[in-house]
């Protein structure tokens, strides 16, 4: 694996904020950028599923390559899904139309059952496949990033079938939390270095379910845990927990060689930026849910939101990577995700 970092990032802003260096126009990438509010997305769904979409690599590299030929990003993502460890880990997995898990994990004796390591690695080989195909039809100057489920989020889904609202169960059995988490940890590592070796320029942890983790647990749970992957691959893995706070940002920050952290809508940028702690980027985070106003409303929203960050230093604003709080929903006016990526390089140019 090529150790050298500025080497292996495609895009000159991208990397530019995993180095913290000062630029005016910042990187641009969303979360779900390939997905049903897309018309590209939505006339590939009409002839393939899902599935199809993620596993077949000539299908999943057109998926992600759709929204950055239209819309600019400069970033592409692996076109996937975050639960597949866990189907790869012989709990079995279908979408009707959301996942569906055939077993949970409630008791040791389950954790047992699940595969080992390089059984499980096999069913995520076509990961491998997906990221060469998407690295050799992407712009040469877009980067590509790859992703994994996070373990407290994969654990959750594992246990409790989901991860809306009640996390009592997945909370309250410490010694399956740990034995779950010896098998999937190593199969983690092993995804994340396969999607690094296979293209991906930093491998983003989706860790969705993780901020609703009291302080004590996430450290325990997730910062962790995680540290030894990352201080693995420095600089090449990302962290982005929905819903997380200000203690779990600081926490995860703490990993030094971390290549930076997303945030929700719930945080103000500028102050975050300002703040200055971050090790590497910081991502986000205007709310995906004013993409709905309507469209003057929506333009005054997205520039009353862009002008205390415009307000900041270049040095200030290093690290930026502009996006939203999470991924943009469906039914999204295109035109309106279109309006934001430009403007964002008109404003800061």
């Amino acid at each position: 694996m090529n150790t050298n970092l500025k080497s292996v990032i495609t895009n000159e802003r991208f990397s530019n904020a995993i180095h913290r260096i000062p630029q005016n126009i910042p990187p641009v990438w969303f979360m779900r950028q390939a997905g049903r509010y897309h018309a590209h997305y939505r006339k590939l769904r009409e002839k393939h599923s899902f599935i199809d979409l993620c596993k077949i690599p000539e299908l999943a590299s057109e998926v992600a390559l759709g929204p950055v030929l239209e819309f600019g990003y400069d970033v592409s993502i692996l076109f996937s899904d975050l639960l597949f460890p866990l189907e790869a880990m012989g709990m079995g997995l279908k979408y009707e139309p959301g996942p569906i898990l055939s077993k949970r994990i409630e008791t040791l004796e389950d954790v047992n059952d699940l595969y080992s390591v390089d059984k499980s690695l096999e069913g995520v080989q076509f990961q491998k496949k997906a990221l060469e195909y998407t690295r050799a039809i992407l712009p040469k100057h877009v980067s590509l990033i790859g992703f994994v489920g996070g373990p407290w989020t994969l654990f959750t889904y594992a246990n409790s079938g989901k991860h809306d609202g009640n996390l009592s169960k997945p909370k309250s059995n410490i010694k399956l939390i740990e034995a779950f988490y010896n098998k999937l940890l190593p199969l983690l590592r092993e995804n994340i270095k396969l999607q690094l070796d296979s293209g991906a320029e930093v491998v983003m942890i989706f860790d969705t379910a993780a901020g609703d983790l009291a302080p004590l647990q996430f450290n325990e749970y997730v910062t962790k845990v995680l540290e030894p992957i990352i201080n693995e691959f420095p600089k090449r893995i990302g962290y982005y927990a929905k819903a997380g706070t200000r203690d779990q940002l600081y926490s995860i920050n703490s990993i030094q060689n971390l290549a930076g952290f997303g945030l929700d809508h719930r945080f103000q940028m500028e102050s975050i930026l300002k703040e200055g702690f971050a090790n590497g980027f910081v991502q986000g985070n205007f709310d995906q849910s004013l993409f709905f106003l309507p469209t003057e409303d929506f333009k005054k929203a997205l520039k009353n939101y862009l002008a205390p960050i415009k307000d900041l230093s270049t040095e200030q604003r290093a690290g930026w990577v502009s996006a939203l709080g999470h991924g943009v929903l469906p039914l999204t006016p295109e035109d309106h995700v279109k309006f934001m990526v430009e403007h964002i390089r008109e404003t800061f140019q």
